[in-house]
C-alpha cells in the first residue's frame, strides 16, 4: 500500500504536466494552420449536400452543436445575428454541423432556435471525429480560410473568445 502512494505521488505531477503541455488541445484532434480534414459531404437538413472542396475559396464556420447542449442554445443567436446575418453575403459560410441527431430533431431544433443558416447531419459523429476527439464535448466553432487551412478554433461560448472569432473572421474576408 505505501509502494502504491509513494508511486502515485510520483506520477502526479508528470500527470499534470502532460495535461498542461498543451492546454489549448480542449479536445481537438486539428491545430490553427492545420489543412481542415475534407473528406466528407455535409448533408444538410434541406435535403442539399455540400463540402468543404466544394466551399473552398469561402471563410468557412462549423459550429458543433446538437439540441440537447443548453451552451449551443445560448451561442447559437449570436452566431445566427453576429457571424450569419452580418457575413453571409461577404463570402462566409456557417454551417451548424449537428451531432448524431435525426433530420427531423436537427429541423425542429433549427426552427425552435430561429435560426436561418443552415444545419447538416453528422449521424455517429464521425465529422466531429475529424476534428476532435468524439468523447469531447460539442458547442465548438471551427474557423476555415479561404484555402481550407484553419484559422481559429472555439470551445464552449465565452464572450471573449467569440469576440476573436469575430475578428478573426473579419480579417480573412477583407
Amino acid at each position: 500500500m505505501k509502494t502504491l502512494l509513494v508511486y502515485l505521488i510520483c506520477l502526479f505531477p508528470a500527470i499534470l504536466m502532460a495535461q498542461d503541455s498543451n492546454p489549448d488541445d480542449r479536445g481537438y484532434k486539428v491545430k490553427l494552420g492545420d489543412q481542415a480534414p475534407n473528406d466528407f459531404k455535409l448533408v444538410l437538413s434541406n435535403g442539399e449536400t455540400t463540402s468543404l472542396s466544394k466551399l473552398k475559396g469561402k471563410v468557412v464556420v462549423l459550429q458543433f452543436t446538437a439540441s440537447w447542449c443548453e451552451v449551443c442554445r445560448e451561442e447559437m443567436p449570436h452566431l445566427e445575428k453576429d457571424v450569419w446575418q452580418a457575413y453571409k453575403d461577404k463570402g462566409l459560410m456557417l454551417i451548424g454541423v449537428d451531432r448524431d441527431e435525426p433530420l427531423k430533431v436537427v429541423q425542429k431544433f433549427a426552427k425552435d432556435m430561429k435560426i436561418t443558416y443552415p444545419l447538416a447531419l453528422d449521424p455517429a459523429a464521425d465529422i466531429f471525429g475529424r476534428f476532435a476527439d468524439k468523447k469531447s464535448g460539442v458547442t465548438r466553432n471551427v474557423v476555415i480560410d479561404q484555402q481550407g487551412k484553419i484559422a481559429y478554433l472555439t470551445r464552449l461560448y465565452n464572450e471573449e473568445e467569440f469576440k476573436g472569432m469575430l475578428a478573426a473572421i473579419e480579417k480573412l474576408l477583407k
